[in-house]
């Protein structure tokens, strides 16, 4: 019998306006893969992630990603400097040590998803 292996998975994210949230992702530093019938492919290095046309406020509110990154503190430095949180008036919170041993911050995209940027300690 041959082994059933995972190539990748990526999740869906909810975009109330589609543009902006497309223009917020290329500012964070992913790059645009594709984009068609209102699926626009996000790569980042060996990672990505799928952002959809679609917007539903509750289904928005409720949804959250999680990056894990080598150092918490240069993304909370780079997305900082780079104006993006005043730009696309979002909520960005400061580094925090957790109980479960990460370091983390969150970000929130223009569509209310929240990010939850963190590194293992």
């Amino acid at each position: 019998m041959e082994k059933l292996e995972i190539v990748e998975i990526k999740a869906f994210v909810p975009a109330k306006n589609y543009d902006v949230s497309k223009a917020f992702y290329r500012e964070l530093g992913f790059t645009l893969a594709a984009d068609e019938s209102g699926i626009a492919h996000f790569r980042c290095g060996n990672h990505s992630f799928l952002l959809q046309d679609f917007y539903e406020k509750d289904h928005a509110n409720n949804f959250m990603m999680h990056m894990l990154v080598n150092d918490v503190d240069s993304w909370y430095q780079k997305i900082l400097s780079s104006g993006i949180a005043e730009k696309y008036q979002v909520k960005v919170t400061q580094p925090e040590d957790r109980p479960w041993k990460m370091r983390d911050f969150t970000l929130n995209d223009p569509s209310g998803v929240l990010w939850r940027i963190a590194q293992n300690i």
